[in-house]
C-alpha cells in the first residue's frame, strides 16, 4: 500500500484533498483558500482579518497566529480589533480601498469575528458597512460566535436577530467542512449583491475536529440568469447618501441575495421520501441532532420512505428563499420545524406559504393546538429532537407496537445519571491576583463585571453582587446611587475589559461625581479565553496616567510584591 505523505502544514497547504482541522484552523484556512480561487481567476486581491475574541471564537485568533506565515504568504493581514465595533469599522474600510484609486490590489475580502455580545454592541457599525456596501471584488463574511448554553458566558446566545436587523444575510453550517463550503459561497454572494454575509458559528462544531475536503472545484457559482443587476451596479460607491443605500439594499440588493441563492441551490433537499406526509426543515446544528435522532429511534432510510419523512436543509437561515422552499413543502401534509431559540424559519414560511395553494400544517414552536413543541430556549440534543419527532409520528403511526419500539430506544439512548464524586467549587487559578484583589473590607460591597472575576459572584466571602455587559463596569452605581443607603461601592475590573471599552464606564462615573472604587485587575492577560496578550500592550503605570486624566480623584496601587 502506498502511504500518504502528511504533514502538520497540510491543513494549511494542501490545495486539493483531506486534511484534519479543528473548526477554528478551518476558519483561519478559509480566506487562504478564497485567495487561492481569486489567483486563478486572474485577480489579484488581499485579506484582511479582524475582531475580538470570545466563546466560542476564543481560540480563533491562536489560530489565525499559529498560521501566520501562511496568511502573510497569500497576503492575508490579521490584526485583532480592540473591540468588536472598532474591528468592524475597519473591517468597513477594506471594502473603501478602492473608491481613491490608490491601491495595487483589485480588492480586499474581509472576515470579522466576534461571539454573541460583541454581535450585539457592533450593530451600528454592521448597519453602516451593510448599507453602504462592498466592493466588487471585495467581500465581508461575519464570523457569530454563539453560546446556546451560556456556557462560557453571561447571556445565552442567538446572534441571528441582529444581523437580521442590519439587513444581513445569514448561512447556517451544519459541519466543519460546511464552515470552507459556505464560507467561500458567503465571500461569493457578498461580492455578487453587494451585501455583508453572515455565518452562525455554534459551540458544538466550532470546538471539534474533523478531516474535511479541499478542492477549488467545490467553488462554482453561477450568476443568477434571471434576474438583471442595475447598470450603475450594487457596490459601495462615494458619494451615497443614506436614503440611496436603503433604497438600492431594500429593491435591488436583497432581490439580489434571493436570486443568488436560488441560482445556486444551497438550500437542499438531503432525505426524500415518496410519500409526502412529514416534511422536516431544519438548518445546522439542529439538522445534525435530526441525523442522530434518526440513528438513535432506528429511523432508517426503508423506515423513513414508508412513513413519509423529508428533510428539508436550509443554507441560509435568512432570508429564506422562497421557491426551493415552496416546492418542498407543496403536497406535504405536515411540516415541522426544528430550531433552536427563536422561530426564524418557520415564521418566514408562513409568510412564503399564506398565499399557495396547498398549505401543509406548519407546526414548530407549538403544535397545531398551540401547545410548546420545539423549545424556544436553551439548547436541543439528539435526544430532545429525538422526543419531538416521537411525539409527531405517534400521532399518525397505524402501529401501535412501532411507536412503543420508538419510545423504548429513546428511553434506552438516555445517558445514566451520575452524581459527582465531589462537587467543585469554581475558583481562580493558583497564583493569580484575583485570589486576593477581589476581597473587598468588610462592610463594603462590590460589583462584577465580564472576566474570570466574575466568579466573585459565586464566593460567599467576596461580597460581590451583580455584573454588566462588557464595557459597562460600574456605570450602574450612577443609577442607583441617588437612590441607596450605601456611600460607597467597589467596582471589579479586568484589564482586558479597560483596553475594550473599561475606561469610557470609569469616565461616565467621573462624569456623574459618584462616589466608587474601581480595582483595576491587572495581570497582563486575557485568561479567559486562552490567557493572550491584551490587544493593546499595558502597564500598571501606564493605566495610573491614564485614569489621573480622566479626573479620577485618587490613583493607588497595590501588590502582593511591591518591590
Amino acid at each position: 500500500m502506498q502511504l500518504t505523505d502528511v504533514t502538520l502544514d497540510d491543513k494549511f497547504t494542501l490545495q486539493r484533498g483531506r486534511i484534519f482541522v479543528t473548526g477554528s484552523q478551518a476558519l483561519a484556512r478559509l480566506p487562504m483558500l478564497q485567495r487561492g480561487l481569486d489567483a486563478a481567476a486572474g485577480l489579484n486581491t488581499a485579506g484582511y482579518i479582524s475582531g475580538y475574541r470570545g466563546s466560542p471564537l476564543g481560540g480563533y485568533d491562536m489560530a489565525l497566529w499559529n498560521a501566520r506565515r501562511h496568511l502573510e504568504k497569500a497576503q492575508i493581514k490579521f490584526h485583532p480589533g480592540l473591540n468588536e465595533d472598532l474591528a468592524a469599522t475597519a473591517i468597513w474600510g477594506t471594502q473603501q480601498v478602492g473608491l481613491n484609486g490608490r491601491s495595487d490590489y483589485d480588492g480586499v475580502f474581509s472576515i470579522w469575528y466576534g461571539k454573541g455580545p460583541g454581535v450585539d454592541r457592533t450593530g451600528d457599525v454592521f448597519k453602516h458597512g451593510n448599507l453602504a456596501g462592498t466592493a466588487p471584488h471585495g467581500g465581508v463574511l461575519v464570523l457569530a460566535g454563539d453560546d446556546p448554553m451560556a456556557k462560557s458566558s453571561t447571556v445565552a446566545h442567538q446572534s441571528e436577530p441582529a444581523l437580521i436587523a442590519a439587513s444581513i444575510p445569514v448561512f447556517n453550517p451544519a459541519s466543519i467542512q460546511e464552515y470552507v463550503d459556505y464560507g467561500l459561497a458567503a465571500f461569493a454572494l457578498s461580492r455578487y449583491a453587494g451585501v455583508w454575509v453572515g455565518m452562525k458559528c455554534i459551540t458544538d462544531i466550532v470546538e471539534g475536529s474533523a478531516s474535511i475536503e479541499v478542492d477549488p472545484g467545490r467553488a462554482v457559482f453561477r450568476t443568477p440568469d434571471d434576474f438583471a443587476l442595475p447598470p450603475e451596479g450594487v457596490h459601495i460607491r462615494q458619494p451615497d447618501w443614506a436614503l440611496d443605500q436603503e433604497r438600492r439594499l431594500v429593491r435591488v440588493r436583497m432581490p439580489a441575495v434571493q436570486a443568488f441563492l436560488r441560482a445556486n441551490g444551497f438550500d437542499r433537499v438531503t432525505h426524500e421520501a415518496p410519500r409526502r406526509r412529514l416534511g422536516i426543515v431544519t438548518s445546522g446544528k439542529s439538522w445534525a441532532d435530526l441525523m442522530g435522532a434518526f440513528d438513535q429511534l432506528g429511523l432508517d432510510e426503508t423506515t423513513r420512505a414508508a412513513l413519509g419523512i423529508s428533510v428539508y436543509k436550509p443554507a441560509v437561515v435568512w432570508p429564506l428563499e422562497p421557491e426551493g422552499a415552496r416546492a418542498f413543502a407543496t403536497g406535504q401534509e405536515e411540516l415541522l420545524v426544528i430550531e433552536e431559540k427563536r422561530g426564524l424559519i418557520e415564521e418566514q414560511l408562513a409568510r412564503i406559504l399564506y398565499d399557495g395553494d396547498a398549505r401543509p400544517r406548519l407546526v414548530g414552536k407549538t403544535d397545531e393546538l398551540g401547545a410548546p413543541l420545539v423549545a424556544a430556549d436553551g439548547e436541543l440534543s439528539v435526544r430532545e429532537v429525538g422526543r419531538i419527532l416521537l411525539a409527531r409520528l405517534s400521532r399518525r403511526a397505524e402501529d401501535s407496537e412501532f411507536v412503543a419500539r420508538l419510545e423504548a430506544a429513546l428511553s434506552g439512548s438516555a445517558l445514566p445519571a451520575t452524581t459527582p464524586a465531589a462537587p467543585r467549587q469554581p475558583w481562580f487559578c493558583a497564583g493569580c491576583p484575583h485570589n486576593t484583589s477581589t476581597r473587598v473590607p468588610d462592610g463594603s460591597r462590590a460589583f462584577a463585571g465580564i472576566g474570570c472575576h466574575t466568579m466573585a459572584l459565586l464566593m460567599p466571602n467576596r461580597r460581590t453582587e451583580t455584573f454588566t455587559q462588557m464595557g459597562g463596569e460600574g456605570a450602574q452605581w450612577i443609577g442607583q446611587a441617588p437612590f441607596s443607603k450605601d456611600g460607597h461601592v467597589f467596582q471589579n475590573l479586568g484589564d482586558g475589559t479597560y483596553c475594550h471599552s473599561g475606561i469610557l464606564a470609569i469616565r461616565a462615573a467621573v462624569a456623574a461625581g459618584v462616589n466608587i472604587t474601581y480595582k483595576i485587575l491587572f495581570n497582563d492577560a486575557v485568561a479567559m479565553t486562552g490567557g493572550q496578550a491584551p490587544d493593546k500592550p499595558q502597564t500598571p503605570w501606564g493605566i495610573t496616567r491614564q485614569v489621573t486624566a480622566e479626573g479620577v480623584r485618587q490613583v493607588v496601587v497595590v501588590s502582593d510584591e511591591p518591590e
